[in-house]
């Protein structure tokens, strides 16, 4: 017995799935079913679709300030379900649910606040020619857009996409991930009690025939994608036949550049070994590739190893748990797999390299240790390939501009960060790099208001601030004569 049987929305109603197909969601800790998540297919998309093309018009004409009012509705309403939504997203993904409390249910409900107020601030472009004519420019809607989000931080990037399409008046259909679809039918569920108007928000549930759907409806005019470089490749082809827009935020192989005068406090190590092991690394920002000066090479990889060793491995109800489960078998023997290539190509394995057996009630679960090798150079595929886990490389390097080579020397340039006391070289590094977001002696401080997205194989456009509101509008000049 399963205990939750999920439903789809479509047209402001909580409905089952066309053709009555359900797929299996399982809880990663524990390694069995607990739900079951609608199957859908292009029939539910386009029932989704024709309700979001019934309500596009009207939410279009709705006052900016109340699309805010009902967006903020929302929020209040996921901030007064926060514990069952924590739960709901560990139990979900296999993440601790104290990483759950502390960022990825409070970042959702920022994601809504967010673009609530932007909306309301948001202002026109004028351009005066001399005493000839006026130009203003108009954002306008698109009217159905489609938001396809990953399992990795389920209702954190849901509402990353779908807050600033509904705030600039278009209606929505959306996918969650088929991995991790909870937190996604509670937020329909809350959408309906908060009071949007019927298809303004569609939520279809499924794997790939409904992402599929989305991206080939007629009607849906443009596609926010979260997701592996592989699917984003294949969105990018199929989109660009009927020139619908595309944002895509695909994969990582990011950097973190250590140099030899950087702050080498606990702080900063902590924050380093955070940055490569956060949600089990399973974040797309996760610093996979760490490169060390070679000066402080020994004493960097010890005091790093030292810590990747004593972080717990766990339940992830436990609040002393640092990483929890991966979130799927497949995932996990993924990962496991690309470990035995590391040692096949003579990898040394510094710390981890091991699926962790946690008893209790996780005895089935997917657990992986936290792992870091060393000894492999930048062209391996260990350090090519994105393994989305627990799994870190260590480099070393001799001045900055092998740094810089090293950093830049895959197909990906999604983030990196940087690590050194001297202000010149963190600007003249963080210049150089290929990444379309850098931090400098921190790591996942995010403003909302700044561009997000990756260069070469990590994606296209930009999401975050005004470049998602630009996103999902069209520009319409119209010029005045004077």
């Amino acid at each position: 017995m399963t205990d939750l049987v999920l439903a789809n929305l479509i047209g402001g109603e909580l409905v089952a799935p066309i053709q009555s197909r359900y797929l299996d969601v399982y809880e990663p800790a524990a390694g069995r079913v607990y739900a079951r998540c609608p199957d859908s297919d292009a029939a539910d998309v386009a029932a989704a679709v024709s309700a979001a093309q019934a309500a596009a018009a009207a939410w279009a004409a709705t006052p900016a300030a109340e699309r805010a009012r009902l967006m903020n509705r929302l929020a209040d309403r996921i901030e007064a379900r926060l514990d069952d939504y924590v739960h709901a997203e560990s139990r979900d993904s296999g993440k601790p649910a104290a990483l759950a409390r502390a960022v990825d249910i409070p970042r959702a409900v920022a994601n809504l606040r967010f673009f609530a107020a932007a909306i309301t601030q948001w202002s026109s472009e004028a351009h005066a020619m001399e005493d000839r004519a006026i130009n203003y420019t108009l954002r306008q809607p698109l009217g159905v857009v489609g938001c396809i989000s990953p399992w990795n931080l389920p209702l954190y990037l849901f509402t990353w996409k779908i807050a600033p399409a509904l705030a600039t008046g278009n209606a929505v259909v959306a996918k969650p991930s088929e991995v991790t679809p909870v937190t996604a039918w509670m937020l329909a569920e809350d959408s309906v009690a908060a009071g949007f108007p019927p298809g303004v928000l569609n939520i279809v549930q499924g794997g790939a025939a409904a992402g599929q759907a989305i991206v080939d409806a007629p009607g849906v005019k443009a596609i926010s994608f979260t997701g592996s470089t592989r699917v984003g490749a294949g969105i990018a082809a199929r989109a660009a036949a009927t020139f619908k827009k595309t944002s895509l935020e695909l994969g990582g192989k990011n950097a973190s550049v250590v140099f030899a005068d950087f702050d080498a406090s606990d702080d900063n190590l902590d924050t380093l070994v955070r940055s490569a092991f956060s949600n089990q690394g399973q974040i797309c920002l996760c610093g996979s590739r760490i490169l060390v000066e070679r000066a402080i090479y020994d004493e960097f990889r010890d005091r790093f190893v030292a810590r990747a060793n004593a972080l717990v491995v766990g339940d992830p109800l436990d609040e002393k748990t640092n990483l929890g489960a991966v979130v799927s078998k497949a995932h996990h023997d993924k990962i496991m797999g690309c470990i035995a290539l590391a040692r096949e190509e003579g990898g040394n394995v510094l710390a981890g390299g091991d699926a962790v057996a946690v008893p209790g009630r996780c005895a089935d679960g997917w657990f992986v240790a936290p792992t870091v090798i060393d000894g492999l150079g930048p062209a391996c595929r260990t350090n090519q390939e994105e393994i989305f886990g627990p799994v870190v490389t260590l480099q070393p390097f001799d001045g900055d501009d092998e740094a810089i080579a090293l950093a830049n020397a895959t197909g990906y340039g999604l983030a990196a960060s940087v690590w050194t006391r001297d202000l010149i070289r963190a600007h003249t590094v963080a210049a150089r790099l290929e990444a379309g977001i850098v931090w400098v002696n921190c790591w996942m401080l995010r403003d909302l208001r700044t561009p997000f997205g990756g260069v070469k194989n990590s994606g296209v456009g930009r999401e975050g601030g005004v470049e998602a509101l630009r996103f999902f509008t069209d520009a319409k000049n119209v010029c005045v004569q004077l």
